[in-house]
């Protein structure tokens, strides 16, 4: 029999029942069941209990015994004592358990803290997160969108457990296409300190464009004997190309060698990209800043100890003068090094990994990349454990782990594009959810009876913000990441339904309604939980715990938005059934009241690791 849970009765009670029936499970079975999945759900229907075991129909078939003769066993050595009642076998071998209300109002309590049933880990080794990912000299588009928020979440989570995370933003800011741009705007003589970035993005395609010759195509014209004239063409093109990218190489040795003007003028395609960047950040309200670039620039001294590594070591072998890494699982080798002694992508993310893990003694690498990027990381972590850097310096194991996710698709499901058919820049789209939740909060506040009526235009202006950038952070974050979704603005900011304002409008409710009451000293109220919505409440917040570990485990951020949903639609059930301003006697309003206000710091929390901000009006 397992030791009682009677003494100490956990937090979010689900968990403390699961583990008694897996010890229920070995005592019954043996050891070789240990750790099998007690499969504890919440029952369909309340009436029959709070939760219910399904481990007997699956189990029953590997022990060839009747799943309801199992169950029985399960239920007669299983130590629920002081946290349900008896629990009850029915149909073909279910176990419906039901709480204690003393053991529910206990596990309450404990939660009811700064904390809310959130345990902080004791693990003390940093994670690294690679997020966000701009390139020096170009606009930031919607795919930036996801790996911001997205990482950003995720870092929250994890803070909230209580780790150390590291978020880097791998800044594009070094190789021969910054060159590029860099020569193309000296040549031109181009005002570096009056550069905007709209100018800086032209340049950089026009650079792009300049040095893009057409050798293939000279080369058939040649073959196919074409006229003078398009030869002539292609020929001009070619060597046009040529000189530009000779010239930017030798702008790249120069830089590369610390030429003082070129370093300075380099710094201030950085400054003028970056502070795009950080307006887009605050706007998101995503934690980032100066201190979280580490470029390619950084690692640009790091690259030949890696090809030195890999040489050393035999992992590598020449191909046609490259440098290739091979795998036994698959035919496709990892290039690290190009015949011309170039590196390459592949090269600078080993050395991040290698500095993430060696240097930092991260014991996890999260890198938020889209999905399309999916074999590059594999072959990069593979490469990886070939070269031990899976291990920290002190000897842990490291966590190499990809978050890939999908595309945001505008209505005719391809890549969300402006109307003129260009890439949507990441500034216009924040612009829009802007405008258009300030629109919806400035409607509603011309209702005499709403919360914001009679603001001022800043005041709404803020929650509008607020609002419209929730409805563009919660869309992304509660859908599945690697799914592609599409951008329906309408859908988002309503006010109704699975979206973000909807759970901001729900704990500015709550907000409103423990304002009218006008109580202090909540945390001394006795809860009482008579009322089936009042227990289905509790039911709910107790597992806010167990849903950010979970989310901090599965690098899931969908998870704690469903989790967040079915508080919201959980509170206006029970706020429906059980009157608090106006219930029956002071006890039982104090004690909803009680459980109103834990309401709305679990949803303000929940929406603060989101990053998402929780108004006190709407």
């Amino acid at each position: 029999m397992s030791a009682s849970t009677s003494a100490s009765p956990a937090r979010d009670p689900r968990t403390a029942i699961g583990l008694a029936f897996e010890q229920a499970i070995v005592t019954s079975l043996g050891d070789e069941y240990a750790g099998a999945d007690p499969l504890i759900r919440n029952t369909a229907n309340p009436e029959l209990g709070d939760f219910q075991c399904n481990a007997a129909m699956g189990l029953a078939k590997r022990v060839g015994q009747p799943p309801r003769e199992l169950a029985q066993k399960l239920v007669e050595v299983v130590d629920l004592d002081g946290l349900a009642e008896p629990p009850e076998i029915a149909g073909p071998g279910f176990i419906n358990i039901r709480l204690k209300s003393e053991a529910l109002t206990s596990s309450l309590i404990q939660m009811d803290d700064p904390e809310l049933g959130v345990e902080a880990s004791d693990d003390p080794r940093p994670i690294v997160i690679d997020l966000c990912g701009v390139n020096v000299a170009k606009q930031m588009h919607v795919g930036h969108l996801r790996s911001t928020i997205i990482g950003d979440a995720l870092a929250r989570v994890l803070e909230r457990r209580g780790r150390k995370v590291l978020r880097e933003n791998h800044l594009g800011d070094w190789g021969l296409p910054i060159a590029m741009v860099l020569h193309t705007l000296r040549a031109n003589g181009t005002d570096l300190d009056t550069l905007t970035l709209t100018e800086l993005d032209v340049a950089y395609r026009d650079a792009q464009a300049r040095a893009r010759g057409d050798a293939k195509g000279l080369e058939a014209a040649r073959t196919r004997h074409s006229g003078p004239h398009r030869i002539a063409e292609l020929e001009a093109q070619q060597s046009g190309a040529d000189e530009a990218r000779a010239a930017a190489s030798d702008t790249l040795v120069a830089l590369q060698q610390g030429d003082e003007e070129l370093v300075q003028d380099w710094n201030k395609l950085i400054d003028v990209t970056m502070q795009a960047v950080y307006e887009a950040l605050d706007l998101l309200n995503v934690q980032m800043g100066p201190d979280n670039n580490r470029g390619e620039s950084f690692y640009r001294d790091k690259l030949q100890p890696v090809i030195d590594h890999f040489e050393k070591t035999s992992l590598c072998r020449t191909d046609d003068g490259a440098l290739v890494v091979d795998f036994e699982d698959r035919k496709r080798p990892l290039l690290i090094r190009k015949r011309d002694g170039g590196f390459l992508y592949a090269t600078s993310d080993l050395a991040a990994l290698r500095h993430r893990t060696q240097e930092t003694g991260a014991s996890r690498c999260i890198y938020v990349v889209d999905a399309r990027q999916r074999d590059h990381f594999r072959d990069i972590f593979d490469a990886a454990r070939l070269a031990h850097w899976d291990r920290t310096p002190d000897d842990h194991d490291v966590q190499l782990v990809h978050v890939p996710f999908g595309s945001i698709m505008g209505p005719d499901k391809k890549p969300l594009k402006t109307r003129s058919g260009t890439n949507l820049t990441l500034a216009s789209l924040l612009a829009e959810a802007i405008e258009r939740g300030t629109s919806e909060v400035a409607s509603r506040s011309e209702n005499p009876s709403a919360p914001t009526h009679g603001l001022d235009a800043e005041a709404i202006g803020a929650i509008g913000r607020a609002v419209g950038i929730g409805a563009v952070k919660y869309a992304d974050l509660s859908n599945d990441l690697v799914r592609d979704y599409v951008f329906d603005m309408d859908r988002m900011i309503a006010f109704e339904g699975d979206t973000g304002p909807y759970l901001q409008y729900a704990h500015a409710r709550i907000c409103s309604l423990l304002e009218k009451a006008g109580e202090s000293d909540l945390g001394s109220a006795a809860i009482q939980l008579g009322d089936p919505s009042e227990r289905q409440l509790a039911l709910v917040l107790l597992r806010y715990g167990s849903t950010v570990a979970d989310v901090a485990q599965s690098l899931e951020p969908h998870r704690l938005c469903g989790f967040l949903h079915e508080l919201a639609e959980t509170f206006s059930s029970f706020y429906q059934a059980c009157p608090v301003l106006k219930a029956p006697d002071d006890q039982t309003r104090r004690s909803r009241l009680r459980l109103c206000d834990l309401a709305r710091r679990v949803l303000e929390d929940g929406l603060g690791l989101l990053g998402i901000e929780a108004p006190t009006r709407m």
